[in-house]
């Protein structure tokens, strides 16, 4: 059984406009970065943690694995959600020369991933899951990045604050790894966590309106 429900943030303007239409979604992750960005898109929302043990094949392909990963975890509390109201499921990795980047288990494993991004362009690829008893909707977003040339005392520096840890690839766009980016390409909060053009595009599909979208 996942975690009690919690709510999310400062909601009021929020539900003013649309918890009489719909439910708050309900966020199938523990991730403060999704959080944040929902509250940054005024959407009322509350959170549950997943029931979902991640998987992933070594020869498997980046953007079928979010997908199904984002699937699973938003499947996997489907029955918290009620009748009508959506559920989110939303699954971020990295992928660089053929291979994909999750999370580092620990430090020099993290180190091995932000040498492997020095100087080159990286692919944030992040899938989707909004879904209700009565349909299902899977998608994913990839985003560009180009990290500078590290030397290793920056690659030491970097993970001496430990920003790395339960990132994947190793950094966070939106805090100290910053420093890290050259440039990027597409959407930013993609990068941080969730797709946030994506989910927006969906929801004023699905829902027309009713979250002051479409």
């Amino acid at each position: 059984m996942g975690e009690a429900l919690a709510v999310g943030g400062d909601l009021e303007g929020a539900e003013a406009v649309s918890s009489h239409v719909v439910d708050p979604i309900l966020l199938a992750s523990t991730s403060p970065q999704r959080r944040v960005i929902l509250e940054q898109l005024g959407l009322p929302f509350d959170v549950v943690a997943p029931e979902y043990e991640e998987h992933d094949p070594p020869d498997a392909d980046v953007h079928d694995l979010v997908r199904e990963h984002a699937r699973g975890k938003a499947r996997s509390v489907a029955h918290l959600g009620g009748p009508h109201r959506p559920v989110l499921g939303v699954d971020t990795a990295v992928a660089v020369g053929g291979a994909i980047l999750g999370k580092p288990a620990n430090a020099a494993e993290a180190e091995r991933m932000l040498e492997r991004l020095a100087g080159k362009t990286h692919t944030v690829v992040s899938g989707l899951c909004l879904l209700t008893p009565a349909w299902e909707v899977v998608e994913h977003e990839a985003t560009s990045v180009t990290f500078r040339e590290l030397p290793p005392r920056e690659v030491a520096r970097h993970l001496a604050h430990r920003e790395w840890e339960g990132r994947a690839g190793g950094y966070a766009i939106q805090g100290r790894g910053a420093a890290l980016v050259e440039r990027i390409e597409g959407d930013y909060l993609n990068v941080v966590g969730l797709p946030a053009a994506l989910l927006v595009k969906v929801l004023a599909e699905r829902f027309p309106g009713a979250y002051g979208l479409g």
